[in-house]
């Protein structure tokens, strides 16, 4: 049996209770208290992810730019430095390799941080595609990265961080990032998030992780901060609608049906993947992803199967009861006719079918 992978915060995890489990190859922590609570926290005040399983992979020299904006769906060469922006890898198919955020450092220099259990596949798939002057770099073990999210979350950092840049950390804009000495380390900071809510990205060298995690809770605990484990994180964005990569998003999985179509340069092309997602646009999707409420009893599963009427049409990719709303929602692919909002349909639940109905997104 392999030895699962440890994060620079494994023992701080087993210390505060945490209850660990396997994760893209990793020991994490699922929750610390209960999974409602944490999801609270993070709505209400701030909550503290470890996500350093997290990956990143870097390109610095005179190709970077060129080779990431053959890579990704989205714009690079007019991405400004300082600045993010979300966009996919995808293959020769026009299905998904990967969702990634693509940091621009410097003029030549990005970084991509990928999904955990994606990262010796984008690795791999990348060296592949990529000229020798591209300088890929794969620095994840090096580096920590905690996510601090929720409405207290900036005038908590902006308490810990030290002044000296020309923007306070407490005003940085969203999709953008900027070093600033954290914990007496050097951080690279950014405001994007995963939950719905503000959020702050830390990256920390690796060796430095722990430091950082134990003076944000310190200085958070007069705000309410709590530490939060992948359940909270999955509930939250689940209600915010964002995709988990082996959930909405596959090797299969055209960008279009997923819904991310504004993530594409569709007219631009010249990324890998691009003449197979438009070839299957022209000729006609025949999934879309939905999200929708449970009306009769029951929290419906990944996996489980969408049904109209008799005949069973669609899957569930993600579910759960959402405790911000006190009800159940999901996410799930379903043929276009039935991706109306308003929509009946049924969910599958050990072979019953429950009451649902299609409904806009995000749910929050």
């Amino acid at each position: 049996m392999t030895e699962l992978a440890r994060t620079p915060l494994f023992e701080a995890h087993v210390e505060l209770g945490a209850r660990m489990v396997e994760f893209a190859g990793f020991s994490m922590p699922v929750q610390y208290t209960s999974i409602k609570q944490e999801h609270a926290a993070v709505r209400e005040r701030a909550g503290l992810f470890d996500v350093s399983h997290m990956g990143q992979i870097h390109f610095r020299g005179p190709r970077a730019v060129t080779t990431v904006e053959r890579l990704v769906s989205c714009r690079v060469d007019s991405l400004a430095v300082g600045r993010v922006r979300y966009g996919l890898l995808c293959n020769d198919g026009g299905g998904c390799v990967d969702d990634v955020t693509v940091y621009r450092e410097a003029d030549d220099a990005l970084f991509l941080c990928v999904n955990a259990a994606n990262i010796a596949k984008d690795v791999e798939w990348i060296r592949r595609h990529a000229p020798d002057r591209a300088g890929v770099e794969d620095r994840s073990t090096a580096t920590g990265l905690l996510a601090l999210q929720g409405p207290a979350c900036a005038a908590l950092l902006q308490a810990l961080a030290k002044e000296g840049n020309a923007t306070p950390v407490g005003e940085l804009g969203r999709f953008r990032f900027a070093r600033y000495e954290v914990a007496a380390s050097d951080c690279l900071v950014s405001r994007t998030g995963y939950t719905g809510a503000d959020g702050f990205e830390i990256y920390t060298p690796a060796g430095a992780t722990r430091t950082v995690w134990d003076a944000l809770l310190a200085v958070g605990e007069p705000h309410g901060l709590t530490p939060a484990g992948l359940g909270a994180r999955d509930t939250l964005r689940l209600e915010a609608a964002l995709p988990l990569y082996g959930h909405e998003l596959d090797d299969t999985t055209s960008p279009l049906e997923a819904g991310l179509g504004r993530f594409v340069k569709r007219k631009r092309g010249g990324f890998i993947g691009h003449e197979a997602i438009e070839a299957r646009d022209r000729k006609g999707a025949t999934r879309q992803l939905i999200g929708f409420e449970m009306e009769g009893r029951g929290i419906a599963r990944a996996g489980y199967g969408i049904a109209d009427r008799d005949q069973e049409v669609g899957v569930v990719t993600s579910g759960a009861p959402s405790p911000t709303l006190g009800k159940s929602i999901g996410l799930g692919y379903v043929p276009p006719r039935l991706a109306e909002p308003g929509r009946a349909i049924d969910i599958v639940i050990r072979d019953k079918r429950v009451a649902a109905r299609v409904v806009e997104t995000p749910f929050v």
